[in-house]
């Protein structure tokens, strides 16, 4: 899946500091985000190259410290600052579901999801003053009534519904995301994660579900997610009555006609394949 970078190692500690030459400069403007390509891979400016680009007019205090992968910094960076930077081009961050290295696609879309959160928290939800960073966590506080914001993660759930040899997949209504997927939904206040899949299947396909299963995790950062997958058993009669405003397609296969190829990116599509390939088995 798309964190699962070994042998390379995400340090998500926050450790504000002043980049250094070496250090790697992330840019976004919306949905996208400054690299180029070079052979079959991706490459993020460094702070010495922003530098030599501006003639070493550059302030330190315009980037703001991300995370490091084995021990390279990297920053986030105001669109402003970069001016021209030859060869990088803006592109699309639907570009990290298969951009390599992997580790890099990785970087760029979880800073992504800190640069959303960063652009959409500047002044205080209570007040209207103006938030500041803190020097020791990763957090924004107003000086004038002491609000604090967190970094936002939803959690959410992908589920697995199967019925003996077969699996339920549907497919999204209004999205741009076209291919088969699994269920899913984010929980809502009071309720636990298994309650979370009873609901989110009843709501989409008018089907009970029983023996629920943990499966694994994953950050999902394209939609600041955390989610988690499970997968349950039907319980009782299988005909869809289908929510039209969720899902445009729902529809039980065969696990030998599952239309779903190995993908390296999402929770999802290993589901879907581990299911395919007769390989998981309750814990």
């Amino acid at each position: 899946m798309i964190q699962d970078i070994a042998p390379h190692r995400y340090r998500n500690e926050y450790k504000p500091g002043k980049p250094q030459d070496e250090s790697t400069i992330l840019f976004y403007k919306g949905r996208r985000v400054l690299l180029k390509k070079e052979k079959a891979h991706i490459v993020f400016p460094s702070y010495r190259e922003i530098g030599e680009c501006n003639g070493g007019a550059f302030a330190q205090e315009k980037y703001t410290y991300l995370f490091t992968v084995d021990c390279g910094e990297f920053y986030l960076g105001e669109c402003e600052t970069h001016m021209d930077l030859p060869g990088y081009e803006w592109e699309d961050i639907g570009i990290f579901r298969s951009a390599l290295p992997k580790y890099l696609s990785f970087a760029g879309i979880t800073g992504w999801q800190l640069y959303r959160w960063y652009d959409s928290r500047r002044f205080c939800g209570r007040c209207g003053g103006r938030l500041v960073k803190d020097k020791k966590e990763r957090m924004l506080f107003c000086p004038e009534c002491k609000q604090m914001e967190y970094p936002r993660i939803c959690p959410a759930v992908i589920v697995a519904v199967t019925d003996g040899n077969r699996i339920l997949l549907s497919k999204y209504a209004g999205r741009e995301y076209k291919k088969y997927a699994l269920l899913a939904g984010f929980a809502e206040i009071g309720e636990t994660l298994e309650d979370t899949v009873r609901r989110e299947v009843m709501e989409e396909v008018g089907l009970k579900v029983k023996n629920i299963t943990y499966y694994k995790s994953q950050p999902w950062s394209f939609t600041d997610t955390l989610l988690v997958g499970f997968f349950c058993e039907l319980d009782g009669e299988s005909e869809i009555t289908l929510d039209e405003d969720e899902l445009s397609l729902a529809q039980w296969f065969e696990r030998e006609s599952i239309p779903a190829e190995y993908e390296d990116c999402s929770l999802t599509n290993e589901m879907m394949m581990t299911f395919k390939m007769k390989s998981f088995k309750k814990p």
